[in-house]
């Protein structure tokens, strides 16, 4: 038999514990809480928490190199070679550029001692020096980047460049593009009404800081009343860009200017030359082969320059490709019959034949390549096959380029139903999930 003062005892110290319990539980979960908020408030900087340190920024100068860098924080002698040996395996002292920042973390103090040394070797990539320790530490790490997907649509009224940058997108976006179509749209004859709209990534550090375009993610090029979609598609682990019927926007090059000949020198920033005998910049690559080898074109084009170059250059022929790429053949003995400045050749035409014109020691073919009017290694420049998508992956390929036809059309109708001013400024963060995920990419 239960006796009813035991009961109420039991049940009261029940009561007790289940109170007990629920203060703690409540209190536990108020310093989570309280511990969670601590460490998203803690500011962190090259990945160090500097609560209680102080950050100081600095831009390498002309004339500084590591040792002034090291000795004017104050490090002596020893410390300066220590550093230096230290580091160097991960960032020789040579890499130091003009413009790049370094900082110190210092103690918040009156003597601020140096508790961390920071070399920035790119926008993103940094190495850092512990010398909160007895022994110098170094590790490497890169910055976050994410991406943010924009939208952005114009009519060129001048230039694509003022179109992307009135459009209030960055004018590396011109250069992107402009290489992405190099072989559908010549730049060069860009017409008032010529318009665009693309969808594109850019690259961000921190989400604060622009990096880069990281990529065009879906564009439809409108030039000369012909639209020109740009599709991105991967087959065979590369990633290429199609037109609407799975076609590649890229055309191949040929590998070389000559069906027979030695490589006599390279591509270079410092070449002693032969004739001058001084170092200077070579960049193109010779080809060594007996005069009248015929020289042909790597790729379709048309030629800007014809003629004898006093600077050294001999005969030589100037073709340019398209808005991004053109060639340039030197030293040549003579030209094929009917080139003339203007006029169109094809892939593979012989245009001219090897000599010894100008500053030179024997017959060879200088070959020189420009990409955006900057000189490129004819050896390494990126010139992939231009096959179609695979019939196999034909399927894919569809549904990915039907996904971004009708995100285009759906940016663009937003667009068009606000004003233009909000246009400028418009947010692009509504995209189904599958385009997020980059079913596409």
């Amino acid at each position: 038999m239960f006796k009813p003062k035991k009961i109420i005892k039991n049940i009261a110290c029940l009561l007790m514990v289940v109170i007990a319990v629920s203060c703690t539980s409540k209190q536990f979960k108020q310093d989570v809480d309280a511990n969670i908020e601590e460490e998203v408030n803690q500011k962190f900087a090259y990945g160090i928490c500097v609560d209680s340190l102080a950050l100081n920024h600095f831009n390498i100068e002309k004339g500084d190199h590591l040792s002034s860098i090291l000795m004017n924080l104050g490090f002596t002698g020893n410390d300066v070679e220590q550093i230096t040996e230290t580091i160097s395996p991960f960032f020789p002292p040579s890499k130091l550029q003009i413009g790049n920042k370094y900082a110190t973390i210092t103690t918040p103090d009156s003597i601020s001692a140096i508790q961390y040394l920071v070399f920035e070797k790119s926008k993103t990539d940094y190495l850092v020096v512990n010398l909160c320790t007895d022994s110098l530490k170094v590790h490497e790490s890169t910055k976050p980047v994410t991406l943010q997907r924009k939208y952005v649509e114009g009519t060129i009224n001048s230039s694509l460049w003022n179109a992307i940058v009135e459009a209030g997108s960055s004018p590396m976006l011109a250069l992107k593009l402009s290489d992405l179509y190099a072989w559908q749209v010549d730049f060069f004859g860009i017409k008032q009404g010529d318009s665009f709209r693309l969808i594109y990534d850019e690259a961000w550090i921190d989400d604060t800081t622009f990096l880069d375009i990281a990529s065009i993610e879906g564009a439809v090029f409108n030039h000369h009343d012909k639209k020109y979609v740009a599709v991105p598609f991967q087959q065979d682990s590369t990633r290429e860009y199609f037109d609407e019927e799975g076609n590649s926007l890229r055309k191949q090059f040929l590998k070389a200017p000559l069906d027979f000949f030695r490589i006599s020198s390279k591509f270079s920033n410092s070449r002693f030359h032969p004739v001058l005998k001084r170092y200077r910049a070579h960049h193109g690559v010779d080809y060594a082969a007996p005069t009248g080898t015929p020289v042909k074109t790597i790729g379709d084009g048309v030629v800007i320059a014809k003629g004898y170059q006093r600077g050294g250059g001999g005969n030589y022929m100037k073709v340019r490709h398209n808005s991004v790429y053109t060639t340039t053949y030197m030293h040549l003995n003579s030209f094929a019959k009917g080139i003339q400045k203007g006029s169109s050749v094809k892939q593979g035409q012989v245009i001219a034949y090897v000599g010894s014109t100008g500053l030179s020691t024997g017959p060879h073919l200088d070959f020189r390549v420009h990409k955006n009017n900057q000189p490129i290694n004819p050896l390494t420049m990126e010139a992939p096959p231009s096959y179609p998508v695979k019939p196999e992956l034909r399927d894919s390929f569809m549904v990915i380029r039907d996904k971004m036809l009708m995100q285009l059309d759906m940016h663009h109708a937003s667009i068009n139903n606000v004003t233009t001013t909000d246009s400028l400024n418009f947010d692009q963060g509504v995209f189904t999930q599958a385009f997020i995920e980059g079913d596409y990419k």
